[in-house]
């Protein structure tokens, strides 16, 4: 792909003419043909282009972003899921139907791919934080997909029938046993039979530093 590509793919994705494209570089509608075409090698006004089009000059030179780091392509939003409370992810399957949507303040988007409903949790406790290894804080919010079937080493939402919470922790399949473990070594291996009921598996997390 040559420099004259380069620029036509951009704008093509900004969604922008030629001759808008002109207007913000501050040249003609036949300028920008005239680049696009391949006639103009190296245009004068190159780093208009490149601020126009978002973009790095050194992307539309080589293909390379500074850094050597390749261009990936414009930002495409993914699905957005709502942020539950414990509770409410806790009775989640059973009043799904119920729950009202416009009530939720806050929803994050993932590209994650969801074989059920799907919802975020924020994590609360150092239960799943681990010393080495795979480690998820507390404050990290973490997707949780309702139509996986949970396997041994998936990270889990469950909810004890004694109890109004659900836990978030590692499914352990040992000889047919089950057990919820946390990351964190400190806490302790917990058998589950009958009283407890996985309500979704974990498929990714998000960290918000402000």
């Amino acid at each position: 792909m040559q420099l004259a590509d380069r620029i036509k793919k951009r704008r093509l994705e900004l969604g922008l003419t030629q001759v808008e494209l002109a207007e913000l570089t501050g040249t003609t509608q036949q300028g920008i043909v005239s680049v696009e075409s391949g006639r103009t090698k190296r245009p004068r006004y190159l780093h208009e282009l490149a601020k126009a089009l978002q973009c790095d000059p050194e992307y539309l030179i080589s293909g390379r972003e500074a850094g050597n780091v390749s261009f990936a392509g414009s930002y495409v939003p993914g699905q957005r899921y709502p942020v539950l409370s414990k509770v409410q992810a806790g009775c989640w399957n059973e009043a799904i139907e119920a729950y009202t949507l416009k009530d939720i303040d806050l929803w994050l988007e993932s590209d994650a791919h969801i074989q059920g409903d799907a919802f975020w949790l924020e994590v609360d406790g150092d239960s799943m934080t681990a010393p080495v290894g795979l480690s998820i804080p507390e404050g990290t919010f973490v997707l949780f997909d309702t139509g996986r079937e949970p396997a041994n080493g998936n990270l889990v939402i469950a909810k004890l029938t004694d109890s109004n919470e659900a836990t978030f922790k590692k499914l352990i399949i040992d000889s047919g046993q089950r057990y919820l473990k946390g990351l964190n070594p400190a806490w302790p291996l917990v058998p589950i039979n009958g009283n407890c009921k996985i309500i979704g598996v974990a498929v990714e997390t998000k960290l918000r530093l402000l």
